[in-house]
């Protein structure tokens, strides 16, 4: 530690002196010494590369989402295959709630997406008509009853994630969403650990 700071000292110093007094001398001699610096960092980073290919727990691209494009694909279709069973078991107890409106094009253009997701995944929707308009994935939607408004839902489309026997409803998203960011969404904010990091998708407000 005396060495590296005495080196840090050093280095500052012969840089501080070459910009007040930049002649061809100081800038050499500062020159010099960073480039010392700049080997020795280098050095290091050789080592701590090697140490990391043979100690897997140390590897960074062996942790949470990797780098390499092929361990990519396999790490988010783990994922998906993960997020998709455990929204077939949501399906048991919960439903999703679709807010639309009939002369809303990214509520036609949404629709479609949902009631795949809806086949695919065995998580019913219930979509909710604000204008009393109908879509053609939805042909007998429910008329709102006032729970947008309790829901403030002021832009269609929106998703929320509801679970009826308890009365407990969570917002999962407004707008076009796809088939993953409706998995990855619906996962996070059916997961209570996850409250402290999103409070306002995991927020439940009662239906009653």
């Amino acid at each position: 530690m005396v060495q590296f700071e005495r080196l840090q000292k050093k280095l500052e110093e012969y840089r501080n002196v070459a910009i007040i007094n930049p002649t061809e001398a100081n800038v050499r001699r500062y020159m010099a010494l960073e480039s010392k610096v700049v080997g020795q960092a280098s050095l290091f980073a050789d080592v701590a590369q090697r140490v990391a290919w043979a100690t897997p727990e140390l590897d960074p691209t062996l942790q949470g989402r990797p780098v390499n494009a092929k361990a990519l694909e396999v790490f988010e279709h783990d994922q998906l295959e993960a997020r998709s069973r455990s929204i077939a078991a949501l399906g048991k107890d919960h439903v999703l709630f679709f807010f639309f409106r009939g002369d809303c094009p990214y509520c036609h253009a949404f629709a479609p997406t949902l009631e795949a997701f809806q086949a695919r995944h065995g998580l019913q929707v219930i979509a909710v008509s604000m204008d009393g308009g109908g879509l053609p994935n939805f042909p007998n939607p429910r008329r709102d009853n006032g729970i947008a408004r309790t829901l403030h839902v002021t832009q269609v489309p929106a998703v929320f994630l509801a679970q009826p026997f308890t009365g407990k409803i969570a917002p999962v998203g407004f707008g076009v969403l796809s088939e993953s960011q409706l998995l990855e969404r619906i996962a996070m904010v059916a997961n209570p650990s996850t409250e402290a990091l999103v409070p306002n998708a995991t927020k439940l407000i009662s239906l009653r």
